[in-house]
């Protein structure tokens, strides 16, 4: 990709921060992409959950809701603090207090139930021996991984704006995200960030690549056009059966009664 520096960005990043923050990015984006692609022309059978509920249904009755809940709560408020610039939340009315204040309390709340969720399924896949023997190689690379940013995300948070003196990352690592997508990337921003920060998105960009060959595709086969599909009108269909008469003669038995 032909990205465009600005004169700050290339003076100031190091070789370092440029692999991290620009090369690594790019590369997990760009296996995002191409991966669907081919997982979609190659394995379409396999574009699914690979659903365990008929080998346990206890934890997951709970442990799915939880965590799904928890995930597109955590996903919303991603998609607030790194894509909308406080410029624009501002604009609206939101100060940057009220907004980290709603911000950290909501993805606090979002973040338990995703992580309570989460370690339940876990827990069920390694405690259940049925689904234990029956967890793939993908699943034993997302699992950890997913687990890994979750927590991460969970302890930035806590660590600097729960229980310490606060951290605006709106001002580096949301300026550093928006940047890879208008290809004017700005390692600096995040290379100043506590490294809890870092590290969470680091492994959330890991996340993107696996997430092709993983049963996170599902994700985009969200059966949305069931709610605007229309009813099924079922008929019954008679077929012409022979039935015998106390004479012994046969007649047809779809001339004795009306298809309903």
């Amino acid at each position: 990709m032909n990205a465009a520096f600005s004169p700050s960005a290339a003076a100031s990043a190091s070789g370092a921060d440029l692999l991290l923050w620009v090369a690594v990015p790019y590369i997990c984006l760009a296996v995002f992409v191409v991966g669907h692609v081919w997982r979609y022309r190659q394995d379409q059978f396999g574009w699914t959950t690979r659903t365990t509920q008929l080998l346990e249904h206890r934890w997951l009755r709970w442990g799915s809701p939880l965590f799904h809940l928890g995930a597109f709560m955590v996903i919303a408020g991603h998609v607030v603090g790194l894509a909308v610039p406080d410029s624009w939340t501002e604009a609206v009315g939101i100060t940057e207090h009220a907004y980290h204040t709603t911000a950290v309390w909501a993805g606090s709340v979002a973040g338990v139930a995703m992580v309570t969720g989460l370690g339940m399924l876990c827990a069920r896949r390694l405690l259940t021996r049925q689904i234990r023997l029956g967890t793939d190689r993908s699943d034993k690379i997302l699992f950890p991984l997913l687990s890994a940013t979750v927590l991460l995300g969970i302890t930035a948070t806590a660590a600097h704006n729960v229980f310490g003196a606060g951290y605006d990352y709106r001002s580096t690592v949301s300026v550093w995200f928006r940047g890879l997508f208008v290809l004017q990337p700005e390692p600096e921003a995040i290379a100043g960030a506590p490294l809890l920060f870092q590290l969470h998105a680091m492994s959330a960009f890991l996340l993107f690549a696996a997430w092709p060959f993983t049963r996170l595709v599902h994700v985009w086969s969200a059966p949305i056009g069931y709610l605007a599909r229309p009813y099924l009108v079922y008929r019954r269909r008679t077929t012409p059966t022979a039935a015998t008469t106390a004479g012994g003669r046969t007649r047809s038995a779809s001339g004795s009664r009306r298809a309903a």
